[in-house]
């Protein structure tokens, strides 16, 4: 397979923006260093950032997303913090996938913190989703723990295999051994490489449902195979 130059993933990525109807592409800078990109530039909700974000990631070629965008409100008043508060505790109380009675949170300056106890990596993700496109919302800082529990490497790579069985991938046992697991007292480290960045989305996907994993750390680079 023909990788594409820096130029053309940054051709690319603006022409993911144009169609995404979730995104003002003027407002958004685009650099792209060795198939890592870079988003710059102002918007004004942390929803529209995060979406920046995720269309960069469906580009071919890109490898990482590094997001600098910032977000600023616009410049009539906005959501004070209370509000932003109130509409959090709403939104977590509403979502049946977050146990909404251990998450507490602290609104200061439209940046949301969100700290207590989940029992997946899951529901600590799924609490950061409900709250993350809120009018008002800046920003998002997840301190949420999940529960302590035993997991180990080779049940990591067991899952792992089966993300590939899933998505009809042959020579599973090769695909899985790109991928180098580190387990640390729940905490997973992924190296290695993978085809495609639906292939690591359905793998991260894997591991947040899997007890006893607090926290992945993705090194995972994307190289499709030839």
């Amino acid at each position: 397979m023909i990788r594409k130059s820096d130029s053309e993933i940054q051709q690319a990525v603006l022409e993911e923006f144009k169609w995404d109807t979730r995104i003002e592409e003027t407002e958004i800078g685009v650099e792209v260093a060795n198939g890592v990109v870079t988003l710059t530039g102002t918007v004004s909700s942390y929803a529209k950032k995060m979406a920046a974000q995720e269309a960069a990631h469906y580009v071919a070629g890109v490898l990482d997303v590094a997001n600098d965008i910032v977000v600023k409100a616009p410049g009539s008043p906005g959501r004070t913090d209370t509000e932003i508060a109130q509409a959090v505790r709403r939104a977590l109380e509403w979502d049946v996938r977050v146990p909404h009675e251990r998450i507490r949170s602290t609104v200061s300056d439209g940046i949301v913190n969100l700290e207590g106890n989940v029992d997946f990596l899951r529901e600590r993700e799924d609490a950061e989703r409900a709250v993350r496109f809120l009018e008002g919302v800046c920003g998002v800082r997840n301190y949420l723990i999940v529960s302590p529990s035993t997991v180990g490497a080779d049940k990591v790579r067991a899952m792992i295999e089966r993300v590939f069985e899933r998505r009809a991938r042959h020579e599973i046992e090769r695909e899985a051994e790109r991928i180098q697991v580190s387990v640390i007292e729940g905490n997973v480290t992924l190296t290695g490489k993978v085809g495609s960045f639906a292939e690591k989305r359905a793998i991260l996907g894997a591991l947040s449902h899997a007890p006893g994993v607090h926290t992945v750390t993705d090194h995972l680079s994307i190289e499709p195979e030839t």
